[in-house]
């Protein structure tokens, strides 16, 4: 099925608004893949700072990764514990960490930079605990590959903006978003920053600032008065009159 051409358009419109607002960027993340890929499993409903903590505390308690792999689940969830769930993300990383060794001999990634997109994105998304966000945020920011990243930032905007429908999970939203928009990374990778940027600063979960919001004009949300039922969004509840 092609993609609609007005919500092609209506995509890249809001995309070159918040260009102006946030400026261009240079396609960056961590130097190291596998910073990248377990970084982004730590992050998971989490800050960004306290993302960076936890892998900092991983990192320095043990520094290899066999030693992360092997190191007594309590020990690993306390060492990651300033990441939220950290029960069920270290978990997670040993598991992976298991995969790997066994599979490529190492801890090491870089050979996904050598597949294609295809290859790389099915040979990511077998590994235990790894989704769409995950594999897309690693093969965009590390190997430049043409793909988008939909966290619940993204996810959020480009549902009040009408980019997607109301019941579309963030799943889906991946390939629905990457049809609009040119196969080219850094384009791919702003789009990512911008909408992640916005729904943390203005199109916020709760109350959504929307007076400040430069895509106002073109949010279906926003035209709604806000009434609009979305999966991306909580229903507030009413005041009872007569508490």
């Amino acid at each position: 099925m092609q993609p609609s051409s007005s919500l092609a358009h209506k995509t890249q419109d809001a995309h070159e608004r918040l260009n102006e607002v946030y400026d261009m960027q240079e396609i960056h993340g961590y130097s190291d893949p596998m910073h990248e890929l377990i970084g982004t499993i730590l992050s998971h409903r989490t800050t960004h700072a306290n993302e960076v903590l936890a892998y900092r505390t991983m990192r320095e308690r043990f520094p290899s990764w066999e030693q992360v792999r092997d190191a007594p689940l309590p020990d690993l969830i306390n060492a990651i514990q300033s990441a939220n769930y950290p029960e069920i993300k270290a978990p997670y990383i040993q598991n992976l960490l298991t995969h790997l060794f066994r599979e490529t001999g190492a801890a090491n990634v870089d050979f996904l930079g050598d597949l294609s997109t295809e290859e790389a994105m099915t040979w990511l998304t077998s590994l235990p605990g790894i989704g769409l966000k995950t594999a897309t945020i690693l093969l965009l920011f590390k190997f430049h590959k043409p793909v988008l990243p939909v966290d619940t930032h993204v996810h959020r905007v480009t549902q009040r903006l009408g980019l997607i429908g109301p019941k579309v999970s963030a799943d889906k939203a991946h390939a629905i978003l990457l049809a609009y928009l040119p196969q080219d990374p850094l384009v791919l990778f702003n789009f990512h920053k911008h909408f992640y940027w916005h729904g943390q600063r203005v199109c916020t979960w709760y109350y959504p600032k929307c007076s400040d919001c430069v895509l106002q004009s073109i949010c279906d949300f926003y035209q709604s008065g806000g009434t609009a039922l979305l999966s991306s969004t909580p229903i507030r509840k009413q005041k009872s009159a007569n508490p």
